[in-house]
């Protein structure tokens, strides 16, 4: 029922889902009037919001948020209705489809998918990748910063625009031995490279996968293979760059050679190094900002992305280390 102050703005729906919109029994409806304050309806092709003036005008770039997610058929949950009122409620705004820049979306033509960026520290992430040709992503778990690096190394791979993609973590032991794994070097790092393969299989056929590891077009490997090389022609990617020491991340980044971009990604809360202090990202971060053509990119906990309970764990552990 609508009260004598209130408002109601309505927004075609027109080319989008209406069960991926409104979701099962009309949770994403409920839970993004709970989120802003508001009451939703969806009626043919028409979504109407009805509410506060101050209430509504939240709610509607949310809601057209989510109705441009529905047209291109991705799955919403009450998860992704929160996220975006988050974002919203921090001063962000959702990348909608019609805005320019080249990091709108990402296809993925063999997988018949699309990758976009959830939240606006995820929009100038992915954005700053195709501006400059070295990226450091730091942020929290959760974030999508391997996740969003590895999607657009594979958008430049099928667009031609490099000739490989270059996969590198260090191998440190964060408190487990190396030593007592079974198997020959390779098995013994491959559990350090698996996030690496599981974030390419999700972005190609694993066949596809497959069949570029063979003939080298793609290489996932540990920091140290790096030595020596030149790589060029190459989108290379160094995760996990806060287990780095000093020396190798120099090494790491003398590697470019002509044609060539990398993405570093790291979260300085997780530095399993001996010494925290002894952390090459740490010095880049001291060292790089102003470089023409070198990116820094923070994401926070409002970027996280995976299981709601992620950025309330990230919360506790911040607020405990503050004391």
């Amino acid at each position: 029922m609508t009260g004598p102050n209130d408002v109601v703005h309505r927004i075609s729906t027109e080319g989008a889902d209406p069960l991926a919109l409104s979701g099962v029994n009309d949770a994403n409806l409920s839970e993004l009037g709970r989120a802003v304050g508001v009451r939703v309806a969806l009626r043919g092709d028409q979504l109407s919001l009805a509410g506060p003036l101050e209430a509504v005008e939240r709610a509607v770039p949310v809601a057209q948020a989510l109705i441009e997610l529905a047209r291109m058929g991705e799955l919403l949950g009450a998860e992704e209705v929160r996220r975006l009122a988050d974002d919203a409620g921090r001063g962000g705004g959702r990348l909608e489809a019609g805005a320019p820049g080249e990091a709108a979306k990402i296809f993925l033509p063999g997988l018949r998918r699309v990758v976009q960026p959830k939240t606006t520290g995820q929009r100038a992430y992915l954005q700053a990748m195709y501006d400059s040709e070295i990226v450091v992503g730091i942020g929290p778990a959760g974030t999508g910063k391997t996740y969003l690096a590895v999607a657009v190394a594979v958008d430049m791979l099928q667009k031609k625009r490099v000739k490989r993609i270059i996969l590198a973590r260090p191998a440190v032991e964060a408190g487990e031995r190396l030593g007592f794994l079974p198997g020959d070097l390779q098995a013994k790092v491959d559990p350090y490279l698996r996030p690496l393969y599981d974030a390419l299989e999700d972005m190609m056929p694993h066949d596809k996968v497959q069949r570029a590891l063979e003939q080298r077009v793609i290489e996932i490997a540990p920091l140290a293979y790096m030595r020596g090389r030149t790589l060029a022609d190459a989108f290379v990617i160094l995760d996990e760059a806060q287990n780095t020491t000093g020396m190798q991340m120099k090494m790491f980044l003398t590697r470019l050679g002509v044609n060539s971009r990398a993405v570093v990604t790291a979260d300085k809360t997780q530095i399993d190094l001996p010494s925290r202090e002894d952390s090459g990202i740490l010095q880049v971060e001291r060292i790089l900002p102003g470089i023409d053509g070198v990116g820094f990119c923070y994401l926070e906990e409002g970027d996280v992305v995976r299981h709601r309970l992620v950025k309330d764990i990230i919360r506790a552990y911040q607020e405990d280390a503050a004391g």
